[in-house]
């Protein structure tokens, strides 16, 4: 079994008062005056929030990037559809004919 040391353990209000000067004070009629002092807690150093927002903005970056690089070709395609079936009219397959542009006027 393990002992806890003396003194206020973390998280509590108020240290232990000993019996004794309690009712000294009890007899006495006099206050018990309770000082509490915590520590400031350290600081983290900027490095430690600087790396995980460098990599999720180097991350946003490059899932733009693909997306950008993905609507690109979508849009090449589109294009180059829209030129082959410009030029090469309607395409039959088996009695099926398909127009892929309208016809001009």
């Amino acid at each position: 079994m393990t002992r806890q040391p003396p003194g206020p353990t973390p998280g509590t209000l108020a240290p232990h008062i000993p019996a004794d000067v309690y009712r000294q004070a009890e007899r006495e009629g006099g206050p018990i005056i309770i000082v509490h002092t915590t520590t400031a807690r350290p600081r983290r150093p900027a490095r430690t929030y600087l790396v995980p927002l460098g990599i999720g903005l180097a991350a946003a970056l490059g899932v733009a990037g693909t997306v950008a690089a993905i609507l690109a070709l979508f849009e090449f395609a589109i294009h180059t559809a829209t030129v082959i079936g410009g030029a090469a009219g309607p395409i039959g397959i088996g009695g099926l004919t398909f127009k892929l542009t309208r016809p001009q006027k």
